[in-house]
């Protein structure tokens, strides 16, 4: 059995999974993040809500790997629908992640699954049809490529478990203005900013309702997905 690191973006990502069995939380050292620890499939398991972008993703990675040895890292959290295909609240396993950036592939150990894209910003409504057409994707996030980055710089194990927490026809205010430069979104702007404009309020609605049970199928995906050898 191994040593899994598990990189997510935000506590909520994460709630679900680390309310199960005997999760704990944890503090590595040097740092102030939201960090458990527990098991899945009899591997040892870090989970990090470590920030929203590639550089908090990166920082979570380092973060763990700083406190111990890992066998394989673990890309984990909510994303977005760019098509129609896919719509919330589903969990997929990726089988590839593509960083819209670079055009660097990073493939995963899952041998069946979705293609990600993985963008340094939130996309808007009118990038979603483009980013899928060029890509060949449905999904899209803003850590995946990061951590893949990192197990492949480490020739460590890479997976990738991603749920829908908004839909392709969702209008959402820009997210990007909320996102903090450490990586955390600035909760109290974001609903001060949406309480004024009730032209979003049925998406925001949708999108905690989704967001919630998205990450509760995660946490189930993940659990049965996890090969006992890694």
């Amino acid at each position: 059995m191994g040593r899994i690191a598990i990189i997510a973006a935000l506590p909520g990502e994460l709630k679900p999974l680390v309310a199960k069995g005997a999760w704990r939380q944890s503090a590595l050292k040097t740092s102030a993040s939201n960090v458990w620890s527990g098991s899945i499939a009899g591997h040892e398991v870090v989970a990090v809500a470590g920030g929203i972008g590639a550089v908090a993703a990166s920082r979570a990675v380092d973060l763990v790997l700083s406190n111990g040895p890992a066998d394989a890292l673990i890309s984990y959290g909510w994303s977005g629908a760019i098509t129609c295909a896919v719509k919330p609240p589903e969990a997929f396993a990726i089988s590839e992640v593509v960083d819209h950036t670079t055009g660097e592939r990073f493939a995963t150990g899952s041998a069946e699954g979705l293609r990600l894209i993985t963008l340094d910003h939130v996309a808007g409504m009118n990038e979603k049809r483009p980013l899928a057409e060029a890509h060949k994707a449905v999904l899209v996030d803003m850590e995946a490529a990061a951590v893949a980055r990192a197990a492949t710089r480490r020739g460590l194990s890479f997976y990738c478990f991603k749920s829908i927490s908004d839909a392709y026809t969702d209008r959402l205010p820009d997210l990007n203005r909320f996102i903090a430069p450490d990586g955390s979104l600035r909760t109290l702007v974001f609903v001060a900013y949406a309480a004024v404009r009730p032209v979003y309020w049925p998406s925001l609605v949708r999108l905690a309702r989704n967001s919630a049970q998205a990450a509760a199928n995660l946490a189930e995906l993940i659990s049965k997905s996890i090969p006992a050898k890694l």
